[in-house]
């Protein structure tokens, strides 16, 4: 009998990659399984048929024989041929198909000694609120960290001193029991161990079998310059130690800054608000303003308006990813005289005349906003 070609079997391009072959042929096997097609003979052919074009396509060089030369370039290597036409294991083809979904879905820690699972510890978080001043300039901050680590008395295996765990006599210290249920082959934790691979019969009296205790650490933080909100500092290694002696997880610190009663951050710049005298808005003059690292003088010229924005270069922050430091951002507000004597009041009357008598060369927005509001009356009633 003829045999398909290979890709045409799997429905894939010749250039197909190993993801797309691989997707492919689980597509298949899942359709054609024989628990699915009781009886099919069609289907246990079609089934046979994808395992096939699969054990080739997925080897790099059994697939470039095959491109080479088609099917007599692998016959002889085929699962089939090397078993002598044993056909094929379809607890093998689902061991595969599920061993590997379950695998990249649930992980499962990497293998240790005698076949056990070698579990990491879990990454712990810490909030770190710092002032406005910590987080610009950096500073070194003590932290106490609630976290589970691994026992001093059993360094971790969870055994009492002098005794050792056992390799467990239910899965051979494997960690994995396998279920065979008809044509499906499961392979589940093992129920003794939890797997771990072994059992401990004389636990530790510190940690009581668990190769953990929980203890509250001190810690030393360095926070570089220019850390703002949402930012994380990962510390390698300072998680929760894991089971059985496997690695620790790791510790993110995440960055809070603190409001500040004179300046605001807006990236890498700082703003600030700046009362104003009303003579000094009008006829000019100096102003100090604060800044992180001292006074400045901020120099005011005549005329200036509410809402005015004065930047001073290099007074801002510099960020942790950036070059050079950003700006200080200072508005102004001209504030209202309060608190009036009667004789200051008068001499604001006068003054008051004085300027309407000069018509809109005082006060021109005011002369622009009236006429607006005029206009804007105006066409409302036509």
């Amino acid at each position: 009998m003829t045999k398909r070609d290979y890709y045409e079997v799997l429905g894939v391009a010749r250039g197909a990659s190993e993801a797309d072959i691989k997707k492919a042929y689980r597509r298949l096997a899942m359709k054609y399984h024989p628990d699915r097609n009781p009886g099919s003979k069609e289907g246990e052919n079609r089934f046979k048929e994808a395992k096939e074009a699969y054990e080739v396509l997925s080897d790099a060089h059994k697939r470039a024989a095959y491109d080479q030369f088609g099917h007599a370039g692998v016959d002889a290597s085929t699962t089939a041929g090397a078993r002598g036409g044993a056909g094929i294991n379809p607890n093998d083809v689902f061991g595969d198909i599920f061993g590997d979904m379950f695998g990249d879905i649930f992980g499962g820690g990497r293998r240790g000694g005698r076949g056990q699972r070698v579990y990491r510890g879990a990454d712990l978080r810490y909030e770190l609120t710092l002032d406005l001043e910590q987080a610009v300039f950096g500073d070194t901050i003590t932290i106490r960290v609630p976290a589970l680590v691994r026992c001093d008395v059993c360094r971790g295996s969870g055994a009492k001193k002098g005794s050792q765990p056992q390799t467990c006599s239910t899965c051979g210290g494997q960690g994995q029991v396998r279920m065979q249920q008809g044509f499906f082959s499961v392979q589940q934790t093992c129920p003794r161990c939890h797997g771990s691979g072994s059992v401990i019969s004389d636990p530790c009296p510190k940690c009581h079998g668990q190769g953990r205790v929980e203890e509250r650490r001190s810690l030393s933080i360095k926070v570089p310059p220019g850390v703002d909100n949402g930012d994380r500092i990962r510390l390698a290694g300072e998680g929760e130690a894991g089971p059985m002696s496997g690695p620790p997880g790791d510790l993110y610190v995440e960055i809070s800054v603190r409001p500040h009663a004179l300046f605001t951050r807006e990236g890498a710049d700082l703003a600030c608000e700046v009362p104003l005298a009303f003579s000094t808005a009008v006829l000019g003059g100096e102003v100090e303003v604060p800044t992180l690292d001292g006074r400045v003088t901020l120099k005011i010229p005549a005329e200036t308006q509410t809402g005015k924005v004065f930047r001073l270069r290099g007074k801002g922050v510099k960020p942790v990813r950036g070059t050079g430091a950003g700006d200080l951002l200072c508005r102004v507000e001209v504030e209202t005289p309060v608190n009036l004597t009667r004789e200051q009041k008068e001499l604001l009357k006068k003054f008051d005349a004085t300027v309407r008598d000069g018509g809109s060369k005082h006060s021109p927005r005011e002369r622009s906003w009236l006429d607006g509001v005029r206009r804007f009356f105006e066409n409302a009633n036509t």
